[in-house]
């Protein structure tokens, strides 16, 4: 769900029986790619031949290592549209997804690959909380959500990397880098494709939150990427649209002023922190920006560059919790952080999620313990390598000079992924429309007549921020959230 930096944050299987290509070439675990002769597969062609009773399991031999496991979900979450669960297995790895039909018309409609962020925190959270069908409003309830991005698109929701929510692993296998765990989602994505041709040429848009900042760039990159060889497959190349990032936390060097901005200047609203502590906070800013661009970025020294990660995050979140605010929302009192992450919501979706009943439906596997909104561990994992640190706005570089859009969107009351540290990214990526970018002023985009925020915009990458938004917009302005999405899908102008 959050962003966490010191803030913590008998299955029917399709048979393979017609011949595509001879021979292929499939990926080999090393990212090479290996002769696969007589390659034969049919696909599954539609969804309507997915069984509600037990899993249709899809393989295909251009990714011999992974396949899906699928269910229809009668009538659950959304009696308008179809559901789907299910599981990417890469051999003793299983990664949990569902899958909701667009309401509108799902065969020609987008498609969006949603995640939220951490790393380790469940998409659950996007789905019961923010942008899917419906919402959980407590143990035994949902109620339909008219505000959800399945108006107008298919929507996949990811437990990802491995150990997040439902997905596991059957001997502790683990990835501990999002290029790692990008190589599981682009087969996952081509084998869907593949197999539903119904959706093949549909535009693909890859979308999340805070940690998303990080992720989705990477995995749209290897998207890209592997179109390549999918092409000289004589397979079909997926359309991959655009990427979206809500509140993401992207390049981490804009973070620290930016932390100190939010809480005590007046450009987002009044300062909520103590002179005192602003002025400490001020002196910080120079230091940690330098220690953290020597040790971070401009070596390769990884304990200075965690060292530098530790001291300054602390600091600032040390100066932040005298407020008693909420991080995500900073014009909110903060009910339980340790518990709840100030959102007591999550606690009644993890009830939800706990019922033998839901678990039953959606194919949850019973090796699966208690439902958990954030796998700690894999953060701890992550940041151990220094996942977070790695300045991934060089990705959205690359892919904007590919074509592909780029949607950046933050509440504006949100300190931990904040408009500021958002803004001063999209400057700072380097692509062949950066100067004109960079030239165009901040304007105001509204919503039925009132003003929603501030956006910039050239060619093919979009700033903009929601008023009264925090960390989660769906979550928090639904209706401006459905909006800004359906212009986006559609490539209208803010």
């Amino acid at each position: 769900m959050l962003r966490l930096l010191s803030f913590c944050f008998i299955a029917f299987t399709c048979s393979v029986i017609a011949n595509v290509q001879n021979p292929i070439q499939i990926p080999d675990h090393d990212g090479t790619f290996q002769t696969y002769e007589n390659a034969l597969f049919v696909p599954a062609k539609n969804l309507d031949s997915v069984s509600p009773d037990i899993f249709t399991t899809l393989k295909h031999p251009f990714f011999p290592k992974h396949s899906v496991r699928i269910k229809k979900l009668d009538d659950f979450c959304d009696t308008t549209a179809r559901g789907y669960s299910g599981y990417i297995d890469i051999q003793a790895r299983h990664i949990f997804f569902y899958f909701f039909e667009s309401r509108n018309d799902p065969y020609h409609d987008d498609l969006v690959f949603w995640t939220n962020g951490g790393p380790g925190c469940s998409s659950s959270m996007g789905l019961f909380m923010e942008l899917g069908p419906c919402r959980v409003q407590n143990r035994d309830q949902t109620v339909y959500n008219p505000h959800s991005w399945t108006e107008k698109a298919n929507v996949f929701f990811v437990d990802q990397p491995i150990g997040t929510g439902f997905s596991y692993a059957d001997f502790g296998e683990i990835v501990e880098t999002a290029e790692e765990a990008s190589k599981d989602i682009a087969a996952f994505i081509a084998i869907f494709f593949q197999h539903f041709n119904e959706f093949q040429g549909n535009a693909l848009h890859m979308a999340g939150e805070s940690y998303g900042g990080r992720v989705i760039p990477i995995f749209a990159s290897e998207i890209y990427d592997q179109n390549k060889h999918l092409v000289e497959a004589g397979l079909v190349p997926i359309n991959i649209s655009s990427i979206i990032i809500g509140n993401g936390c992207t390049d981490e060097s804009k973070l620290f002023r930016a932390y100190h901005d939010m809480q005590c200047t007046s450009i987002s609203g009044p300062p909520v922190n103590t002179i005192d502590n602003c002025v400490q906070m001020k002196r910080l800013v120079p230091r940690c920006e330098k220690w953290f661009q020597e040790a971070c970025y401009d070596t390769s020294d990884k304990i200075n560059c965690q060292s530098a990660f530790s001291y300054c995050y602390n600091a600032f979140e040390d100066y932040f919790a005298l407020t008693g605010l909420n991080p995500y929302d900073i014009t909110q009192a903060c009910d339980d952080y340790d518990e709840n992450f100030c959102y007591p919501l999550t606690k009644e979706i993890a009830a939800f999620l706990d019922r033998s009943d839901i678990r039953q439906t959606l194919g949850v596997d019973p090796v699966i313990g208690n439902f958990s909104t954030c796998n700690l561990d894999i953060a701890q994992r992550f940041t151990s390598h220094n996942d977070l640190l790695f300045p991934t706005h060089f990705y959205i570089g690359a892919l904007l000079d590919r074509g592909v859009r780029t949607l950046i969107y933050v509440g504006a009351n949100d300190l931990v992924c904040s408009q500021f540290a958002n803004e001063r990214m999209t400057l700072d990526v380097e692509w062949a429309g950066q100067t004109m970018f960079n030239s165009r002023d901040l304007r105001e985009w509204e919503h039925n007549g009132t003003v929603a925020g501030l956006t910039r915009s050239a060619r093919n990458l979009t700033f903009a921020t929601i008023y009264g938004a925090g960390h989660m917009v769906p979550y928090d302005k639904p209706q401006i959230s459905l909006e800004l999405i359906t212009k986006w899908l559609s490539e209208e102008t803010l």
